[in-house]
């Protein structure tokens, strides 16, 4: 059964640590992709929005041919499998949602420390530094291992491609766009989990989107930020790993 992994803001294909990738291609078919215009992938007129890049997703599964599809989405990459299963309902069977925000007006936005890190891409140390709790740098040094043990890594999107991510998440979290509301109109099983110290989409994101999608599971660390998936990756893998069943 496919599974496909959608990137958030700022990242690449090579934003999924590769150990992270294998675990869960032990039992399915993993599919990453890079998003508009991050290196072979085009990128079409603007405005870039959250609805297209979902609309880019339905693309790609008719030309692997897949009927049905569960997807995982991080940080944006939840944004966009959001749209995804609003637009194309009929195509996604199971999604989980990390680390990410709704887009039906009632987001929390980033911290103001978070808001500054976004604003310059040219920063990347500091990107990195938000993605887990100040001071856990055993599972930043893991993240950053895993990332750059690729051939030729290019784990950062352009700055110019990010410069148009983050107005397209901007208008996602403003309730811009209509596929990201109702919440109740997602009718499809939903595992959202978070990090209690994410500064970038706060912790309560992802409690409002699982009280607000009808059966929704949730599932947050305490001790962990943005990065929660790779920080608790054993524990939070098994637990996608039997909801995707």
């Amino acid at each position: 059964r496919p599974l496909v992994l959608i990137m958030g803001l700022s990242g690449t294909m090579d934003s999924w640590p590769p150990a992270w990738i294998d675990a869960l291609a032990r039992h399915r078919r993993v599919i990453v992709y890079d998003n508009e215009g991050i290196r072979r992938t085009t990128l079409g007129a603007a405005p870039l929005t959250v609805p297209r890049m979902a609309a880019d997703v339905a693309s790609l599964a008719r030309a692997l041919r897949l009927k049905t599809i569960d997807v995982l989405g991080w940080s944006m990459g939840g944004m966009i499998a959001q749209s995804l299963a609003h637009s194309f309902p009929r195509l996604v069977r199971r999604m989980v949602l990390c680390a990410t925000a709704p887009g039906d007006g009632k987001a929390t936005f980033p911290s103001p420390d978070a808001a500054k890190v976004l604003t310059d891409p040219t920063n990347q140390s500091a990107l990195l530094g938000v993605l887990f709790p100040p001071g856990n740098t055993a599972a930043l040094d893991a993240f950053l291992a895993g990332i750059t043990a690729y051939p030729e890594a290019t784990p950062m999107a352009p700055a110019a491609v990010m410069a148009q991510q983050l107005t397209a998440s901007t208008a996602w979290l403003l309730g811009s766009e209509a596929s990201g509301r109702p919440l109740r109109a997602l009718r499809l099983p939903v595992l959202v989990g978070a990090g209690a110290q994410d500064q970038l989409l706060p912790v309560a994101n992802a409690r409002h989107l699982a009280g607000a999608i009808p059966g929704a599971k949730r599932k947050i660390y305490p001790d962990a930020a943005h990065g929660f998936l790779f920080q608790h990756t054993t524990d939070f893998r098994r637990r996608v790993e039997r909801f995707l069943g």
